[in-house]
């Protein structure tokens, strides 16, 4: 490898233990726009990793995770990208790290945000959930990849124990209608999995892909240093978004109160059938009581004219 764990012990941050408070709003700090699932030429992107970073920094992104497929086809790459970091933009230290096998029969697919360089690839014995649980503990944030995508059972979800968070938009995998993983995620929360929930592009910047920057995470730290946004990510203290922007959300007399772009739904919905929902032009601000959802979870979601929605992280109640 070409670091040693020296060298990248500035990428991995104090032990941190994930919750799922969902409303970061009043957290120190200030929001970063970045991208958790992008893939390069070391593996099957199109581009660079200079060319890549570049098409997030110049579409006003604060920062992005490079995540190499981590296979023996590509020589276990596990990007370097401490040289594309500048004063107003930062990358993370990743990749997606495969083993057998799932229900249906595929290669695990996990994100893995804040790895050490020397991270060792898996042995022929290693199962996905043993690698992610290796990769936990050397300091990264773990998401359940594109799981709609790759049929995932809840067998196979309940078996990653290692997962902070569940990639539940994924916008290449929207190209075959399996980029929304909601209806696991939700199912997994109802069973008492406290997991966070964030939204990527899968980006390969091949011609034949949809165009980037279509998913996105805002994470709420008080820098840009990348050590406080894997900190930030296991703490909950981030939002995604397609679109939208969220201002804020709080909690306030049993009613969820909402401040956002203009949208024309605000929707709260969760670990129950139904939702409150707000409907109209413009939409600024809303708020909706959370009675259904006692005793389970619930979230916002806000959708904008263009069909771009914004989500918070579940909200346990």
């Amino acid at each position: 490898m070409s670091s040693s764990a020296g060298e990248a012990a500035s990428d991995r941050p104090g032990e941190a233990t994930a919750t799922a408070s969902g409303l970061p709003f009043d957290r120190p700090g200030r929001f970063w726009r970045g991208n958790l699932h992008t893939h390069s030429d070391r593996s099957d992107g199109a581009l660079s990793p200079y060319e890549t970073a570049r098409v997030y920094r110049e579409a006003g992104y604060d920062f992005v995770a490079i995540t190499d497929h981590f296979r023996p086809e590509y020589g276990y790459p596990m990007t370097d990208t401490r040289d594309l970091r500048s004063d107003g933009f930062t990358t993370l230290i990743g990749a997606e790290l495969h083993a057998p096998v799932t229900e249906a029969g595929q290669q695990w697919h996990i994100v893995a945000a804040g790895l050490p360089l020397d991270f060792p690839p898996p042995s022929q014995a290693e199962t996905g959930p043993e690698l992610a649980r290796r990769a936990r503990a050397a300091g990264a944030f773990v998401g359940m990849a594109h799981p709609s995508a790759s049929l995932l059972t809840t067998v196979d979800a309940e078996s990653l124990d290692a997962a902070h968070a569940v990639e539940v938009y994924n916008a290449l995998a929207d190209r075959e209608n399996r980029g929304d993983s909601w209806h696991l995620t939700d199912v997994l929360l109802n069973r008492g999995h406290r997991l966070t929930t964030y939204a990527a592009d899968d980006a390969h910047l091949q011609p034949q892909d949809p165009p980037p920057c279509q998913a996105w995470v805002h994470v709420r730290a008080e820098s840009l240093d990348p050590a406080s946004l894997v900190t930030a990510l296991m703490a909950g203290d981030y939002y995604s978004s397609t679109g939208p922007e969220l201002y804020d959300v709080h909690l306030e007399n049993d009613r969820v109160v909402v401040r956002c772009s203009p949208a024309t739904k605000i929707l709260l919905s969760g670990g129950r059938p139904g939702a409150e929902v707000i409907e109209g032009p413009d939409l600024t601000e809303g708020a909706l009581p959370v009675k259904m959802f006692r005793g389970t979870h619930c979230r916002i979601t806000v959708q904008d004219a263009a069909g771009g929605r914004a989500w918070t992280n579940p909200v346990h109640l």
